[in-house]
């Protein structure tokens, strides 16, 4: 569903991704996970043709991302933080975007209901605190019912019960067949949803394995403990690659 091929992009001297190839499949949830600057944001706003590497190809679905925007209308994109006008109530924010997807007439609305939108529909944006913009970006991210999810730190700042309902979600749409992407520090989160790792460390791709590889690698069950773990010898592997070029 989505295919990399020796992908790079630069920011002047720092390489954020660093010839990335990975294919993505259907059923699949993977956490995108790596230690700051190691190029998760870049990876994701190049899927997304936010920003545009200078080599490699991506494609989404069959399409390639380059100059062809109808590729977005099969991802459903949940932003760490989700920036709407503040005069415009919770209501008139789903509807406008109804309004410029008018090629979608059929919508899920289950997350409006279930982590009670509706009830405070005419609130305004700018009233809300955090966890409720958080709630309004979860829910234009499955409006549509997209083929792909790309999720950026889905949970934070959501209360525990809301926490649990969107973890719900996202597995109850994996079983569908469909790709979800997700980052979050918060791993625990993660526990029940994830069947792979995409591990980033300064631009590289260290490693896509299934939790059941990885699981079997490193010799732990949880996957805090397998990252933890992963984290640990990539930063072995680093000190001695630095001594090694020194």
């Amino acid at each position: 569903m989505i295919k990399l091929t020796e992908v790079t992009k630069s920011f002047g001297k720092f390489k954020a991704l660093d010839n990335i190839s990975l294919t993505l499949g259907k059923g699949q949830a993977i956490s995108l996970l790596g230690p700051n600057g190691s190029g998760k944001t870049t990876l994701i706003k190049s899927i997304l043709g936010l920003v545009i590497p200078e080599a490699g190809t991506i494609t989404v679905n069959g399409l390639q991302v380059n100059n062809n925007w109808a590729y977005r209308s099969h991802i459903g994109y949940m932003p760490q933080i989700g920036r709407y006008p503040d005069n415009m109530t919770i209501v008139q924010v789903l509807n406008m975007i109804k309004e410029l997807r008018s090629d979608k007439h059929v919508y899920d609305e289950e997350l409006i209901d279930s982590l009670g939108l509706r009830k405070i529909q005419d609130k305004t944006m700018r009233s809300l605190s955090g966890g409720t913009r958080q709630k309004v970006s979860a829910c234009l991210a499955f409006l549509f019912s997209p083929d792909v999810f790309i999720l950026d730190e889905p949970t934070a700042g959501l209360d525990p019960l809301s926490s649990e309902i969107l973890q719900s979600k996202i597995a109850q749409e994996r079983n569908k067949g469909k790709l979800i992407l997700i980052t979050s520090h918060v791993l625990s989160d993660l526990e029940d949803i994830t069947s792979h790792i995409l591990y980033l460390q300064d631009g590289k791709m260290m490693f896509h394995k299934t939790v059941e590889d990885l699981q079997n690698i490193t010799g732990e069950l949880k996957l805090s403990k397998i990252v933890a773990s992963l984290m640990q010898e990539a930063d072995v592997h680093k000190s001695f690659q630095h001594e090694h070029d020194s």
